[in-house]
C-alpha cells in the first residue's frame, strides 16, 4: 500500500512517499535515490514494492530541489543530501518507528555510508551501484568544470535534463573526500554490476575492501546502472531481503483465528477489498483484481465460488471411479462464470435480471469408454457442491451481537 507523505528538512517541504506491506510491517526501511534521480525513478518504486512483500515498509522521497519537492536544485549539495536523510529519518522514528535498514543507490549509497552512524538504529547498509567517495559524481559533469569553478555555476545535462551545478557543491564535495565506511558497524551488502558504465564496479572493490565484517558482495550481472529491467530490481529486492532477514527483526506472526471445524471466517485485512479467509486448519487471502480497485492478493469471490464447484466435482468424480475400479488417471475441471461481476454491485439492491450460468468443462484422461465418460458426467451433475447450488438454498444473514435477521 502506497501512502503519499511530507515532511520537512532545513525549512523545506520534502516530498515522500511510504510503501507498506498488507499485514504487519516487520520493520521500515529508508532508500536514497540516485544522482538528479527522484523517488518515482522506476528501479526505487520496484525494489520498494517487492521489498513490502517480505513485511518491509520503505519510505522514499526527492530530494531538496528534485521531483515534487520544494527548494532549487542549485542550492543543493551533498551535505543537504546527508541531512534530508536525517531529516527522513527522524520523520519515520517520530510518526512510525526509526529505520532499521538504508538502501541506497548510485550517489544515494554514498549518502547512506557517510550517514548511517547517525541512526543508531539502524542495523544493515545496502549500497546499489554505488561510489567509494561521493566526488565520484563529478565525471558526470567533468566537461563543464573548469566553467563551474571560473563562473561559479553552469548549466550540464544529466540524463537529458538540465540542471544548474554551482561551485559550492564542488566544494562541499571535497568535504567529503574521506569515506569512514571502515568504521560503519552496521551489516553491509554491496550490489554492482561488472558492466555498470555509470560507476565502474572498482568502486564496489573499494567498498567492500574498506568496510569490516559482516559484509558480503553480489554482482549483478548484466544489469545496467539504473536497473531499468523489471527482473534485474526484483532479483535486487529479494535478494536484499533475504540477506537482511539475518539482520531484521522477525516478520510479526499473524494470530491464528479461532474458527470452528465447517465454519469459516472472513475479516478485512486492508479496509479495502483483501480478506483474511479462515477455516479451522487453513488461510488464505480473499481480494478483488487490480481493476477492480483491489490488488490481486488472492482470488476474487467468484473465483472461490468457482473454485468451490470444481474442486468438489474432481474429488466427486475421482471417488467414483476409484470405487468402480475405472482406468481414470486424471481429472481436470475449467469452470467459468459468464456474468460480469462489475454489474453485481451497480444493481445489489435490485431482482437479478439474467440467468446465472456456470460452464464447466470436465476433461477425463484414461482408458474410459463411451458408457464409462458418460456415466462420470452424470456423477459430476452429483457432486455436493453442485447440488447445494441447484437445491432449495437459503443464506440466513445475522447482525453479530443483536440476533437481528
Amino acid at each position: 500500500m502506497r501512502k503519499k507523505l511530507e515532511f520537512e528538512s532545513n525549512g523545506v517541504t520534502l516530498s515522500g512517499a511510504l510503501e507498506t506491506p498488507e499485514s504487519g510491517v516487520r520493520c521500515y526501511a529508508l532508500f536514497a535515490h540516485c544522482f538528479t534521480c527522484g523517488k518515482d525513478v522506476a528501479a526505487a518504486s520496484r525494489i520498494s514494492r517487492a521489498l513490502t512483500r517480505e513485511g518491509i515498509a520503505v519510505l522514499r522521497f526527492d530530494f531538496t530541489g528534485l521531483g515534487n519537492s520544494d527548494g532549487d536544485f542549485a542550492n543543493t549539495n551533498f551535505s543537504s543530501n546527508l541531512q534530508d536523510l536525517l531529516a527522513a529519518s527522524d520523520f519515520l522514528r517520530r510518526e512510525y518507528e526509526a529505520p532499521s535498514l538504508l538502501i541506497g543507490h548510485s550517489l544515494g549509497g554514498a549518502a547512506v555510508l557517510a550517514m548511517a552512524a547517525d541512526v543508531p538504529e539502524v542495523k544493515a547498509v545496502v549500497t546499489i551501484g554505488s561510489p567509494y567517495r561521493a566526488e565520484h559524481v563529478v565525471h558526470n559533469f567533468a566537461a563543464s568544470l573548469d566553467d563551474i569553478r571560473e563562473r561559479g555555476e553552469a548549466e550540464v545535462a544529466l540524463a537529458g535534463r538540465k540542471f544548474n551545478i554551482r561551485k559550492q557543491f564542488i566544494d562541499d564535495l571535497e568535504n567529503h573526500e574521506t569515506n569512514d565506511v571502515g568504521k560503519l558497524r552496521k551489516a553491509l551488502l554491496v550490489m554492482h554490476s561488472p558492466v555498470d558504465e555509470t560507476v565502474n564496479i572498482s568502486e564496489a572493490e573499494k567498498i567492500y575492501i574498506a568496510a569490516k565484517h559482516p559484509k558480503s558482495f553480489v554482482s549483478l550481472d548484466d544489469a545496467d546502472h539504473l536497473l531499468t529491467r523489471k527482473a534485474d530490481s526484483e532479483y535486487v529486492a529479494t535478494t536484499i531481503a533475504g540477506w537482511a532477514s539475518r539482520y531484521l527483526p522477525e516478520a510479526p506472526a499473524r494470530e491464528a483465528a479461532s474458527v470452528a471445524k465447517g465454519h469459516v471466517l472472513v475479516e478485512e485485512k486492508n479496509h479495502r477489498f483483501t480478506q483474511h479467509v479462515n477455516s479451522d486448519s487453513h488461510y488464505w487471502l480473499a481480494d478483488e483484481p487490480q481493476s477492480m480497485g483491489g490488488d490481486n492478493t488472492g482470488p476474487d469471490p467468484y473465483e472461490h465460488l468457482l473454485a468451490a464447484l470444481g474442486a468438489c466435482t474432481s474429488m466427486t468424480l475421482r471417488m467414483y471411479a476409484d470405487r468402480k475400479s475405472l482406468a481414470l488417471k486424471s481429472v481436470k475441471v475449467e469452470l467459468r462464470h459468464s456474468r460480469d461481476h462489475l454489474q453485481d454491485c451497480a444493481h445489489c439492491d435490485e431482482e437479478p435480471r439474467k440467468i446465472e450460468l456456470i460452464e464447466r468443462l470436465v476433461t477425463l484422461d484414461g482408458e474410459l469408454d463411451e458408457a464409462a465418460r458418460k456415466r462420470l458426467l452424470e456423477i459430476a451433475d452429483r457432486c455436493p457442491v453442485h447440488r447445494t447450488l441447484h437445491g432449495e438454498l437459503q443464506v440466513n444473514t445475522i447482525l453479530a451481537g443483536t440476533g437481528v435477521d
